[in-house]
Parts: structure tokens; sequence; C-alpha cells
């Protein structure tokens, strides 16, 4: 892939964490944030995790020194191939920046928004240019490491700018999913907070720790998940028969009362024994070293998939038993 000129607005976690995998990949980054000491906590967060990028894998032409910041939005996006918005989760906040953004950039840029809720045809509402060029692109945490990115098109979002998407994050080493429609919170968020909600209701009545429920996951669904996702699981608890027999067993077990969708009310009560219970969890590690661990597993973890013949839940690929 040769080297382009990415725009990422809004450096928190995630704008960072872009920067990060579009440097590490060998591109320019130009960068814009209006926070104070935004730079600054962005190339600190960039020395922490370089040696982790670089144990990943960088390209030839990955450089720190390709991260650049600019003073205004104009400046940042007026180059960029790709703009990645990344600014706070308020609908009116980021249709204006999304607009300001369709109006300083060139017209074959990309405008993609990392938001985790809002659909594509929202975002683009204000922009009186080019909209058919702004797609929703959803990552997950984090960035530099995880590789699905899903990706949304709304109501004026033009098909050619949709497999241009596809296309530019493949080669940023991440597996696209192109929806096939937009919904609000897309796909992996509307199932992380199912089981976010049934995880506080448990932790609520008293079922549960904190600790119990991260147990529950990491030793069991969590780890068949890793690897098939929750359909070809279930695909194979149905024995020979496969998904077949799964429903006829185990179907009529969905209209039993065994969860509750509406969230608790997060009363004091209910976020002390959260909080308190995350922060046991944690004991003496720090949030930093928390996360050099959590990169450290997903390297191996990826890794392991590859072998497997990487993202096998898509497509199993055939492979030799070992004997």
């Amino acid at each position: 892939m040769e080297q382009k000129t990415m725009a990422v607005v809004g450096t928190g976690v995630i704008g960072n964490g872009w920067i990060a995998r579009f440097l590490a990949n060998g591109h320019r980054v130009i960068a814009y944030d209006p926070a104070p000491q935004a730079e600054e906590k962005t190339r600190a967060m960039l020395t922490e995790i370089w040696p982790t990028l670089a144990q990943y894998g960088l390209h030839p032409q990955a450089s720190i020194n390709n991260l650049s910041f600019a003073d205004q939005l104009s400046d940042a996006v007026a180059s960029a191939d790709l703009i990645q918005e990344n600014v706070p989760e308020r609908e009116d906040l980021k249709k204006d920046v999304i607009a300001s953004i369709d109006s300083f950039a060139k017209p074959e840029a990309i405008i993609a928004s990392s938001t985790s809720g809002y659909m594509p045809s929202v975002l683009q509402q204000a922009c009186a240019h080019y909209p058919e060029r702004v797609i929703v692109a959803h990552p997950f945490n984090p960035v530099y490491l995880i590789p699905l990115v899903e990706i949304a098109g709304g109501k004026q979002t033009s098909s050619k700018t949709l497999e241009k998407a596809n296309q530019l994050y493949d080669q940023l080493n991440m597996k696209p999913l192109v929806m096939s429609g937009e919904i609000d919170g897309h796909i992996g968020d509307r199932l992380m907070e199912a089981l976010w909600r049934e995880a506080l209701h448990i932790v609520n009545d008293g079922v549960a720790t904190t600790e119990e429920v991260d147990k529950a996951i990491v030793y069991g669904p969590g780890l068949r998940w890793a690897l098939m996702g929750p359909f070809l699981t279930l695909h194979l608890a149905g024995g020979n028969d496969g998904m077949k027999h799964m429903l006829e067993q185990f179907g009529p077990a969905l209209k039993l009362p065994w969860t509750r969708l509406i969230a608790p009310e997060l009363t004091d009560e209910l976020k002390n024994k959260v909080i308190d219970g995350t922060s046991l969890q944690c004991g003496d590690i720090s949030i930093n070293d928390m996360e050099h661990r959590r990169d450290r597993f997903l390297m191996k973890l990826m890794q392991l998939l590859e072998e497997e013949g990487f993202w096998p839940s898509e497509r199993v690929l055939a492979y030799e038993r070992q004997s």
C-alpha cells in the first residue's frame, strides 16, 4: 500500500489508537485536537506502545516522526486521503465537525466516523458538499491491535465509497466488516451492551461479584467466542445435526425469562459494587500495566488465530487434523 496521508480529528483513546495504527502501517498522520496538551499526551502514548507495535510488526516506512499536529481543523484535513473523526459522542457536535470536515477536505477523501452509536445517515445530514463520502468506521479498543472495524454507509453514501473504504482498512491489516445496513450501535456494541446489561443485573441482584462474572466469560464462552463467535459455537452444540438439532433442543428455552433486556438503574449502590469490584480485581496493578498485559495476550491470541486460518468464524478454512 502506498504511503497515504491520514487525518485524525480528536485524540482521545480511540483517536490515538488510530494514529498508532496508521503510523505502524507506514502512513503520514496529521492530527487535530484543541484540548490542552493533546499533542504531548499523544506522543507520550506512542512512545509507551511503540515497542509493542514493533513486536507486532511495523511497516518499513513506519515512524513516529510521520506524525504532525495542526492548529486548525482545515489544515489537518485539507490534504488527507482518509479523515477519521473521533470527537465525543454527542450528535450535534459530531454533525457539526463532520460538516466542517466536508467543507475543507478534498473531494476524493473518505470521511469516517469512529462513533460507537450513531448511524451514518444522521451524521452526514449537515454535509453540504460530498455527503456520499461519509461513512462510519467503528473500531474496537485497542485500535492499534484489534483488527475489526465495522463499516456502514448512510442513505447518501455511495457504493464506491464503501468499496474504497473496505480496501483501505483491509490494507491497514484490519478485518473490515461492511454492514448490509445501518443500525444504532452497529453490531459489536449492541451485542456487548446486551451482555453488559445482564452482567449489571447479576451484580446488582447480589448473585455474583464482578470477578465472578468475568470468570464466567473468560473460562467459558469467551474461549469459544474468540474462535467461532456465538452462531458457530451453538452450531457445534447441536452435534452432528448442528444448528438444526440445537434449535429443536434448546430453542424453546429462549422463551424462558432468564434474561433482562432493560438495564438496571445505576444507583449509587450498584456503581459502588462495580467500581469497588473492578478495583479489587486489579489490586495493586496499574491500568497501564493491565493494558500491557492485555496487549501481550492479544498478540499471542491473534497469532494463534492466524495459524488456524484467520477469522475462521467467517468461513471455516480446511486444516489438517493434528494426530
